[in-house]
């Protein structure tokens, strides 16, 4: 999870995010996370961050051949953007 909220957080600062409204992941079906577990883990780890409160949308996987059945996979973030700070 410290992983996946460090990615989120790069790509926000990258973007001039000022607020993460949604995240959407795909869990692999050998990834040890059901949706629900998954959800309680983000909403404790993205406290005080700019994901808290954020939408999340998780898909999950039952594939167990898939090369990335054993991954949380960040599939797209929706995010607001300071414009501002726009080059």
């Amino acid at each position: 999870m410290s992983h996946l909220i460090q990615t989120i957080e790069a790509i926000a600062q990258e973007q001039n995010a000022t607020k993460i409204l949604a995240v959407k992941v795909r869990l692999g079906a050998l990834s040890h996370f059901s949706p629900e577990h998954f959800t309680y883990h983000f909403v404790i780890a993205s406290r005080h961050t700019l994901m808290e409160g954020a939408r999340l949308e998780i898909e999950t996987s039952d594939d167990l051949t898939d090369p990335i059945a054993q991954d949380v996979v960040l599939e797209s973030l929706d995010m607001e953007i300071n414009e501002a700070l726009q080059s």
